[in-house]
């Protein structure tokens, strides 16, 4: 008997450890967004563009621009400034950081909690010229809910985003990055292009304001779109840094649509640096 007793133990064990290794293999993969979709660059939505585009003309340097005055992301050497998860109480000293320095960001913002709590944020701005885009509602997991509940984060967003500002957002960042083709293809039904990132500081994990300034700047690259977040309270001390040194090193700041110029993001399809 003891002899039985001692192997059906360690079969027992065996089976558990198995069990355990493939419950953490699962929640790696979930971690790690293990999903397939395809990504189009900036540099490919202009060059895409150029045919229609072949006649105009632009100033090479940081501060080049087409007659309109819009920045020529084909001459000038760009960056974008996002933030998720807004607006919050940290917003209007971002926002005054930002009209000081007079440079556009893009803002995807969250409904539940942000959008219905700073109505007069979320208007601000839109006037002072901002890009407004969705984060969702609720910042749900679009890969882990129904295609019901994922037409209602995006659409709640939008309706009160438009109701506010008389403009329906076009661009959206799907939480923590986590999409795949079906996302893309409810999101087209919506008419949302979704826009990822290159640069991440990991602001949420609520580094000193000098970190965040260095690894934004350290990994920034011509076309990067550097991900931020206005809630947390280091976040927006960092960014005067940000863009001094930036701008600094040439760049120019701006907004997503501004960076795909003359291209434009095509609801359904997901953008990447």
């Amino acid at each position: 008997m003891p002899a039985i007793f001692d192997t059906t133990t360690k079969i027992t064990k065996g089976v558990r450890a198995i069990a355990t290794l493939s419950a953490a293999g699962a929640l790696l993969l979930g971690l790690t967004g293990c999903t397939h979709y395809d990504t189009s660059k900036p540099s490919d939505v202009r060059k895409a563009a150029k045919a229609a585009t072949s006649g105009t003309s632009g100033t090479k340097g940081a501060s080049a621009a087409n007659a309109a005055g819009a920045v020529d992301c084909r001459e000038a050497k760009c960056i974008a400034l996002t933030f998720d998860a807004g607006p919050s109480e940290n917003s209007p000293r971002l926002l005054d950081i930002l009209k000081a320095e007079k440079v556009h960001a893009t803002f995807f913002l969250l409904g539940k909690g942000h959008i219905d709590k700073h109505p007069d944020l979320v208007k601000r701005m839109a006037r002072e010229g901002h890009e407004l885009a969705s984060h969702t509602w609720d910042h749900k997991i679009l890969t882990d809910i129904s295609d019901a509940e994922v037409r209602d984060e995006f659409k709640r967003t939008d309706d009160a985003v438009e109701k506010l500002t008389g403009k329906r957002p076009t661009l959206m960042r799907p939480p923590q990055g986590r999409t795949d083709n079906h996302v893309g293809e409810l999101a087209k039904e919506e008419g949302l292009a979704q826009i990822l990132w290159d640069v991440t500081t990991k602001d949420y994990k609520v580094p000193p304001s000098a970190t965040i300034t260095e690894r934004a700047v350290q990994h920034a690259k011509r076309d990067s779109i550097i991900l931020l977040h206005d809630i947390y309270k280091n976040t927006v001390p960092a960014v005067p840094g940000i863009i001094d040194q930036l701008k600094a090193k040439g760049y120019t700041f701006v907004t997503v649509p501004q960076l795909l110029a003359p291209g434009k993001a095509e609801p359904g399809k997901i953008y990447k640096p």
